[in-house]
């Protein structure tokens, strides 16, 4: 089987993990084309772990989304931040090659997501969601199919994760704290790169403008624990995830590629 080719832009802990997992055997069918990160460093640690894992020196270290295209990927993996992905998005997807994101946030903007959707019909490339640090994606589209359904999804997190966002007082060291109530589309536009979870599950299911959000932080809580909720006249399914660190989220992105290859694929 011809292996396909792969470029990440976004060269940090995410991206680390993918090319371990490369390294360790988990990715067998790919190989690597192209690196793009605002850390040359970072790309560059990256380029010797993928060259120390027998590939030859056919990944090369790009300085722009352009030279990501020259090197003619089959995929590329976004793992750096919604701006990014509406950076990219485009103009991959009119080349005809796939995305593999973790920044579901950025499709909170219906403008980007119907162009998105326009681009892909007209050069046949997908956009492939990984699940990051929730699941559940297969269970809350079909309840969602069977129509009249709410959703919702509250997250428990520390303080700190919270330091630098709007919501932020130095009280929540100490007590414990509701910070957000609203729906997902509020949440992104309060929260634009921490609350892709909230994004994904809603897009999965009843939407972002109707997708409860609730975000309480409690002191020196470590992680992010979400729990998913939806529910119809004869269904109700409970997604909760607890997540020490953010390592989940690069895991979801071998399995998708796992998937994408895959002769036997689950949903």
């Amino acid at each position: 089987m011809k292996k396909k080719k792969l470029a990440i832009v976004g060269c940090g802990k995410l991206a680390k993990i993918i090319v371990n997992a490369f390294s360790n055997g988990f990715l067998p069918n790919y190989q690597f084309v192209g690196l793009l990160s605002r850390s040359p460093e970072s790309a560059q640690n990256l380029l010797e772990k993928i060259n120390n894992a027998g590939q030859n020196d056919s990944c090369t270290l790009c300085k722009s989304i352009d030279e990501v295209i020259t090197t003619r990927p089959d995929i590329v993996i976004e793992t750096a931040n919604p701006e990014a992905f509406k950076n990219m998005g485009i103009p991959v997807l009119e080349k005809g090659i796939s995305i593999v994101t973790l920044s579901i946030g950025a499709l909170a903007d219906d403008d980007f997501q119907e162009e998105l959707k326009s681009t892909c019909r007209k050069s046949g490339a997908k956009v492939h969601i990984a699940s990051g640090a929730i699941g559940g994606f297969d269970v809350l589209k079909t309840t969602a199919l069977m129509g009249n359904s709410k959703a919702s999804i509250k997250t428990t997190k520390g303080p700190d994760s919270l330091k630098g966002t709007s919501v932020y007082e130095e009280s929540l060291q100490e007590n414990e704290k509701e910070v957000f109530t609203g729906n997902a589309k509020e949440a992104i536009s309060l929260f634009p790169t921490r609350v892709n979870v909230a994004v994904a599950a809603s897009l999965a299911s009843v939407g972002p403008e109707e997708m409860e959000v609730s975000i309480t932080s409690v002191p020196e809580y470590t992680g992010d624990d979400h729990r998913i909720e939806i529910e119809n006249d004869q269904v109700r399914a409970v997604v909760d995830v607890y997540s020490k660190t953010s390592e989940i989220a690069g895991w979801s992105v071998v399995y998708t590629l796992q998937n994408i290859a895959s002769p036997i694929v689950f949903q």
